[in-house]
């Protein structure tokens, strides 16, 4: 942490003199609160109340205004209403206050109206030098020194253990929930930030300060949206270096409410898969259950992303790890029987376990030896890279059955998961006194296995070739400001290396082509989204004698439903015949994380089916590899039962030169569609193409590809 941010980092957390503007001396009144809270969590500091109609608030000396303060103030509270708020923002600067945090709400969080005003108020404190937190925040909490600064009744009302976790939360009223069950989970922590509108500080800066903290172990992220996602990439991938897990928990596992680009891409690309995306390409570890959030840094202490998640189960109650495993299929963990080196291992010792991918050892007899050293083996073995363990009522009653040998157990660097099928208070006890993962649900285990087996390393973006950007570049340079139209997508396409089926425009219906038929014809027009809806598509012309009339055909079709659609011509393409697979291969900038390429099954149906995959972009081979094999329906050119290969080679190569139009300033979106993929070592041929650039629409909405 460099001088500046340390400055900034001591504001926020480690104050020595707060102001408190706004603050009541009527005790019923939450504007109160922050001045008793922080006192009754020992606050060692100089509490200044600012209220220009007391002279002593709550036992502290009162001034009229922060700027008749004597000597510094480190740390503003903003409680004033909202059209008083610029006003202390400009008193702020003038006093040289390091950071200000708002809690008084209306901003931008409002509409329009509000978020003027809280530019203005950025605008004001960045000036003179005042880092914001807020608005629409309830405040902080820091463990050491002891700074309970924040207006959340929960903060005031609860016996906060200092500990290794952090929480940065977008709801203020979840600030102190959250604190509440990580306390019961008797988890403790270092800071905890209600981060408000993040006007100026944000989760990402935060989260990068949090890493050089040496009183955080992990960060926890409650989100709602993404601002500023760079800086939380950023963090996220200092996270990793240092060995500090974030954790995350999203809201928004729906689309609804969310702006679509013009393409199918855009329709396929959730708010739900893109954040995945974000996570997964940036070493974010994503939970869906709140408790997980507290539970899973105690299995990840120690731990760092590896290329392998192999899950050993073993149990001594079959229906107890059926609750876990069930879940953890349905998930797509992949849950490993034993090796062959194991059974006959603890064969030798007496111990027959079935060979199956649960280890249940009910007829093996539940003891303390055959626990302990089934689970010795396991993770003693190279055949897995996780142990979860499951106990029955022998870790309610007798502990020392199970729960010992796991406390005992040479754990050779692995992480393991325990889940105990009753309620076992001295056994979670001792899991936990013992730094091991217990958990109190079936639902949690899983939860917290499966963000450890999507957990990898943040990918290393590849640099685009500079040649293909600026030919690119050009190509968009020379439109002048006019929407690209099909045409004009498939020489972008070809310039990034993606072939595209041979094509001529004609501009009258009695011209004719050098092309080989059959062939189809499109309207090409920037301004016709929706070709086929339109009638502007005609399949399967057969020969030249017959181009005239689909010609004809195309352009009454097309008067009538768009009569002011501006016509560039008619864009007659060579039918491509071979393929094996057709896809949707797109890309777009994402309003909240930026660019990313999408691979999915295309035609008609894309959106419908919604079977794709997702990376933040530019993205490697390895990744557009594994994207390949992700997409469900593309097991018909994987060589599934037999059926001939198509050139994954190359698909692989077009997603990785799409995802390279990030480099691209100028597009927001781009879609092929269809993309053929032909037999192995034949390629992939485009067939009909999309270019969107920043700050244009197409007409009429998402578009409709033609059937080719």
């Amino acid at each position: 942490m460099n001088p500046h941010d340390k400055r900034q980092f001591e504001a926020l957390f480690a104050p020595t003199t707060i102001a408190l503007i706004g603050a009541s001396g009527d005790q019923s009144k939450h504007t109160s609160r922050p001045q008793r809270t922080l006192r009754k969590h020992g606050y060692q500091g100089t509490i200044i109340p600012i209220n220009p109609n007391r002279d002593e608030v709550g036992g502290d000396k009162a001034y009229p205004s922060v700027l008749d303060v004597p000597g510094k103030v480190d740390h503003a509270f903003i409680m004033v209403p909202r059209n008083a708020v610029a006003d202390a923002i400009a008193q702020c600067a003038e006093k040289g206050v390091a950071v200000a945090t708002i809690f008084t709400d209306g901003f931008a969080e409002t509409g329009d109206e509000g978020r003027r005003l809280q530019e203005q108020i950025v605008t004001t404190a960045r000036r003179g030098g005042v880092r914001l937190l807020g608005p629409n925040c309830s405040g902080i909490y820091s463990s050491k020194p002891s700074v309970a600064l924040s207006i959340n009744a929960a903060v005031e009302k609860l016996d906060i253990v200092p500990g290794p976790l952090a929480i940065i939360s977008q709801s203020g009223s979840m600030t102190g929930g959250l604190m509440s069950r990580g306390l019961g989970r008797g988890v403790g922590f270092s800071r905890i930030v209600s981060i408000g509108n993040e006007c100026d500080l944000s989760v990402g800066e935060i989260s990068e300060w949090l890493v050089d903290d040496p009183e955080t172990g992990a960060i926890l992220l409650f989100l709602e949206t993404f601002r500023m996602a760079p800086r939380l990439a950023q963090a996220a991938r200092r996270a990793v270096e240092a060995g500090k897990p974030i954790i995350a928990y999203k809201l928004g596992r729906s689309d609804v409410g969310r702006d679509l680009a013009a393409s199918h891409t855009g329709a396929m690309a959730g708010g739900d898969e893109v954040a995945n995306a974000f996570f997964r390409d940036n070493g974010i570890l994503r939970v869906d259950c709140l408790e997980t959030l507290f539970e899973l840094p105690i299995m990840l202490r120690g731990q760092r992303p590896s290329k392998q998640h192999r899950v050993a189960v073993m149990t001594t109650t079959g229906g107890g790890a059926a609750t876990v495993v069930d879940r953890l299929g349905t998930l797509g963990v992949d849950v490993v029987p034993p090796s062959e080196t194991v059974v006959e291992k603890l064969a030798l010792k007496g111990i027959n376990i079935p060979t199956g991918r649960l280890t249940d050892l009910t007829l093996a007899g539940t003891k303390t030896e055959v626990y302990s050293a089934v689970a010795g083996a396991l993770l003693g073995s190279d055949h897995c890279d996780l142990l979860v363990a499951i106990a029955g009522s022998s870790a309610q009653f007798q502990p020392e059955i199970t729960v010992g040998p796991l406390v005992e157990a040479d754990k050779n660097g692995k992480p393991l998961a325990v889940f105990i099928a009753p309620h076992a208070r001295v056994g979670l006890d001792q899991l936990a006194e013992a730094g091991i993962a217990g958990f109190r649900t079936p639902e949690t285990c899983a939860d917290a296995v499966n963000a450890w087996s999507k957990w990898s390393t943040p990918i290393v973006r590849p640099v685009p070739d500079q040649k293909i950007v600026a030919a690119v570049q050009r190509t968009i340079d020379a439109l002048e400001g006019r929407s690209p139209n099909e045409l004009d997508a498939g020489k972008v396409f070809k310039e990034i290396g993606v072939a595209t089926a041979p094509t001529q425009v004609i501009h009258s219906v009695d011209d004719t082509v050098g092309l080989k038929f059959p062939v189809v014809a499109k309207i090409l027009s920037a301004d016709v989204p929706h070709k086929t809806d339109a009638g502007g598509v005609v399949l399967g012309i057969k020969d030249a004698a017959a181009l005239p009339e689909a010609a004809k055909a195309i352009l009454k079709g097309v008067g009538s439903k768009h009569p002011k659609a501006k016509i560039d011509g008619i864009l007659v393409q060579q039918m491509e015949r071979g393929g094996l697979a057709e896809v949707i291969l797109g890309f777009r900038r994402d309003p909240e994380v930026g660019p990313i390429v999408v691979l999915g099954i295309g035609g008609i149906l894309a959106e419908v089916y919604k079977d794709a995959a997702i990376r933040m972009a530019p993205t490697t081979l390895e990744e557009a590899r594994s994207m390949i094999d992700e997409v469900k329906g593309l097991a018909v050119i994987r060589g599934y039962r037999g059926l001939p290969r198509g050139d994954c080679d190359a698909l692989a190569q077009a997603v990785v030169s799409m995802s390279h139009l990030a480099s691209i300033a100028s597009i927001a979106d781009a879609e092929i569609n269809p993309l053929f993929v032909k037999p192995e070592g034949e390629g992939v041929v485009a067939v009909d193409g999309l270019i969107v650039l920043t700050n244009t629409e197409t007409n009429g909405g998402p578009r409709s590809p033609h059937a080719h």
